[in-house]
């Protein structure tokens, strides 16, 4: 099951606060704009703006102020400049962020008083501000959503364990941390899309690494197996889906039509496996992490075998 999580925002001060040492920031005027929302991750710069064309500013933006912008606002007469801020200020931003410290002009701080909007101040240049904004902004701003599952690390490979209310999820993932794997999360997985085709699982509220197992109730997988049993994040790399065995169902023999699930978007490849009494999943599930391992690094064993068999066959049909 995956739930869509709603579409997030931060405020202002949200960003002040985690922003502020990462990229320097102080406050230069008041904190006036401090609740207002912000709901993208790109940033802007009111370069056109300022010259008065304002048919495509994206004024709900973060804006960024740096040399060219001080440069041109240090070139305006006072009452023009006055009238330049005006067109880009009367609009409601979230907050306006000055690079390399420069000094703002006081008709600046002035009209961003007047529509209350909080100006910010850094030493840093412009593209290292963006840098490092965008780059908090994108954790920020990033799809997510919540599949119910477990995630583990195993042998450093992100493994999604998924499938039908106790068909063993839980059970396979305390085996894997029992043999000396990491636990990330257990039940309830947090995935965020990070880029073109990353995901990155992680747990969610307080739940966090505690596990429920049916029969024996709640473990706190930390307490009982020591800080090296768990990891607060994971990159996934595969999925493994349990299923009770049902002999009417045709599953994979070989393995060359690689399957995958779609999550946010990305393919993430896709193993079904079957339950059966006696069957150690646990060891099958140490083989699906390494050989996706060795998928990674480009090796397939499938394909091998496959390539190996029709060589064979080649030969067999020349001898």
């Amino acid at each position: 099951m995956t739930e869509q999580i709603e579409k997030p925002f931060i405020t202002v001060e949200e960003l002040y606060q985690k922003s502020q040492q990462r990229v320097a920031l102080s406050i230069l005027n008041n904190t006036a704009s401090f609740s207002r929302k912000i709901r993208e991750r790109e940033l802007h710069r009111p370069g056109l703006a300022m010259s008065g064309f304002v048919d495509v500013f994206t004024f709900w933006r973060v804006q960024i102020m740096g040399n060219t912008e001080i440069g041109y606002l240090t070139t305006l007469p006072p009452d023009e400049r006055r009238r330049s801020l005006e067109t880009v200020l009367g609009f409601e931003l979230p907050c306006v962020i000055i690079t390399n410290n420069h000094t703002p002009p006081g008709e600046l701080l002035e009209v961003a008083n007047k529509h209350g909007i909080t100006l910010f101040s850094t030493p840093l240049d412009t593209t290292t501000v963006t840098h490092h904004l965008s780059e908090y902004l994108e954790t920020v701003f990033a799809e997510k959503t919540i599949i119910h599952g477990a995630l583990v690390d195993v042998y450093g490979v992100g493994m999604l364990i998924t499938g039908e209310p106790a068909v063993g999820k839980s059970e396979l993932a305390l085996d894997l941390i029992e043999r000396g794997h990491q636990l990330v999360a257990d039940d309830v997985v947090q995935i965020t899309r990070l880029g073109m085709n990353r995901l990155e699982g992680a747990p969610t509220g307080r739940i966090k690494h505690y596990m429920e197992i049916r029969g024996l109730g709640i473990i706190n997988i930390r307490s009982m197996f020591g800080i090296r049993a768990i990891r607060g994040k994971k990159v996934i790399s595969v999925v493994v889906h349990l299923e009770k065995f049902t002999e009417d169902r045709d599953y994979e023999r070989i393995g060359i039509d690689g399957k995958f699930r779609e999550i946010l978007g990305v393919q993430v490849p896709l193993v079904e496996l079957p339950i059966l009494p006696g069957k150690n999943i646990t060891v099958i599930a140490e083989v699906i992490a390494t050989n996706q391992k060795m998928r990674d690094l480009g090796e397939n064993s499938a394909e091998d075998f496959n390539k190996n068999l029709i060589n064979a066959m080649k030969d067999q049909e020349n001898g």
